[in-house]
């Protein structure tokens, strides 16, 4: 029976000094989960639109991820993906309570920008609106110079009134290893019966 792959990351850290961003490898830090403090940048907020996604169970419909930077106390910045809103509450004003000031004790996980396709739609910045979570991006388009090259995928703190919604990522990707053994052990198994066998026939009808 397969099992499912541990997540990655699970314990708590300090997120990585700026100085070590550039050199970061993503295979060893996505999913890795850090504590900090920062500011949010409000009026720069941006909207992707939200796909669903097996990471966040808990999100559902039709809706947008908002992506906020974050202002640190060296003065670096760090983009957050501050959780779901409902495409009815895309407006910042229609829940304002959310648009908390001064520094904040976030709680996330690093995760590195949406690798782009032929199929993914072109951005729309004059619309506020993003088809990939690509904070280089998105801080180019909103004039906010360099920015960490990751992204934090925000756990807590909820805001005030709920929105937007921040959860824990469900890192559970299936091991199917096994599964994967035995199929190919069972391919050349087969192979060489039928092997044994045409070399068996091949011999009986030698004269």
């Amino acid at each position: 029976m397969n099992k499912p792959a541990k997540p990655r990351r699970s314990w708590l850290g300090l997120l990585p000094p700026a100085e070590t961003w550039p050199s970061l490898d993503q295979a060893s830090n996505e999913y890795r989960r850090v504590a900090f403090s920062g500011t949010f940048d409000h009026a720069k907020e941006s909207l992707i639109y939200a796909a669903a996604s097996a990471f966040r169970p808990d999100v559902s419909g039709v809706g947008h991820w908002v992506f906020t930077p974050a202002r640190l106390a060296d003065g670096a910045i760090v983009m957050i993906n501050r959780g779901f809103v409902p495409d009815a509450r895309r407006d910042p004003l229609s829940r304002a309570q959310g648009q908390i000031s001064g520094p904040v004790d976030i709680v996330g996980a690093l995760r590195w920008p949406d690798a782009r396709s032929w199929f993914s739609p072109h951005d729309d910045p004059a619309h506020n609106l993003w088809f990939a979570r690509d904070p280089k991006a998105i801080a180019d388009a909103k004039g906010l110079g360099p920015v960490a090259p990751f992204y934090i995928e925000q756990e807590s703190p909820a805001p005030p009134g709920g929105l937007p919604q921040p959860g824990k990522l469900v890192v559970n990707l299936r091991n199917a290893h096994l599964q994967y053994a035995i199929t190919w052990y069972g391919l050349a198994l087969a192979l060489l019966v039928v092997f044994a066998v045409y070399t068996f026939n091949s011999r009986r009808e030698v004269p």
